[in-house]
C-alpha cells in the first residue's frame, strides 16, 4: 500500500467507519494531492491503527484495516538539549528513523528558550514526517523541561547519556530493554555536573565514536545506531 497517500486522523473525527475531514485535510487531499471522490488513501490514528479509506468529499469511509507494521520493537525516547538552530530538522529526521518520543530539555549550556508556537510547529513536523515515512505511530513530543526534571520524570528500561571525549562504552555495543532513553547534549556538550547527575539517576555514559559530532548530528547518529541494532537483532532471531 506504499503507493497510497497517508493521512493522520484524530479519534474525535471518527464515528464508526465514517471520518469527518477538517477543511485543512480536505484541501490537502483534494487540492494538494489531487484526489477525487472515490479515490483511496491510507488513514492512521497515530497510535498504531491503520486503514484504507475512500474519499467522499468532506468525509471519508474506512473500508479495510491494515496489519503491516514498520515500527521498531523497542520504544526509543530522545532526550535532546535544545540546540541553537536546526531542531526542526532533527525532529523530522528522528521521526523518520523510528523514535517514539522526543523530550526537549534545557541544560546548563542551552541558549534557546522556545515559545509555545514552536511546540505546535514541532508537533506538525512530527505528524508530517510520520505520514511521509509510512509509520503507524506518531511520536510524542513533550513540552521543553529542565534537564534535572527530565532525569526525574522520564522512565525506561535502559538509560544512556552520550558524552563526547570519553572512554565510555560505544553505544553500538549496548543492550536495550523494551524501552530506552538516550540523552544528547547541546553545543559544547553536557557539563561535568550534568553527567554526574545523570549517572546518579542510572544513566550509563556512552560514546558515539572518536569524532566530535555537532549537536544536530549526534541525535541522528544515536537513533540510527539503536534502530539499526534493534532491527538487525530482530532479524537474526527469526
Amino acid at each position: 500500500m506504499s503507493q497510497l497517500q497517508r493521512l493522520v486522523i484524530a479519534e474525535s473525527q471518527g464515528q464508526g467507519s465514517i471520518v469527518s475531514l477538517s477543511s485543512e485535510q480536505q484541501h490537502y487531499l483534494q487540492r494538494v494531492l489531487r484526489l477525487k471522490k472515490g479515490d483511496r488513501f491510507i488513514a492512521l490514528d497515530g497510535k498504531g491503527q491503520t486503514w484504507i479509506a475512500i474519499l467522499e468529499s468532506d468525509q471519508a469511509t474506512l473500508i479495510e484495516s491494515l496489519q503491516a507494521s514498520s515500527e521498531l520493537s523497542v520504544s526509543i525516547t530522545l532526550m535532546l538539549a535544545l540546540p541553537k538552530t536546526g531542531f526542526d530538522d532533527v525532529v523530522r529526521q528522528v521521526t523518520e528513523l523510528g523514535v517514539a518520543c522526543i523530550a526537549p530539555v534545557m541544560s546548563d549550556r542551552t541558549l534557546l528558550n522556545p515559545s509555545g508556537n514552536k511546540l505546535d510547529r514541532w508537533r506538525r513536523i512530527v505528524q508530517e514526517a510520520a505520514e511521509q515515512s509510512e509509520r503507524q505511530i506518531v511520536p510524542t513530543i513533550l513540552e521543553p523541561m529542565p534537564f534535572k526534571v527530565a532525569l526525574e520524570e522520564l522512565k525506561a528500561d535502559s538509560h544512556y547519556i552520550c558524552a563526547e571525549r570519553s572512554s565510555s562504552q560505544h553505544l553500538l555495543n549496548c543492550e536495550f530493554g523494551n524501552s530506552v532513553i538516550v540523552a544528547i547534549g547541546p553545543e559544547g556538550g553536557w557539563t561535568t555536573g550534568e553527567i554526574e547527575s545523570a549517572i546518579a539517576h542510572h544513566y550509563q555514559p556512552v560514546t558515539l565514536g572518536k569524532r566530535i559530532l555537532r549537536a544536530v548530528t549526534a541525535p541522528i547518529a544515536a537513533i540510527s545506531l539503536i534502530a539499526g541494532l534493534v532491527e538487525s537483532r530482530a532479524e537474526s532471531e527469526t
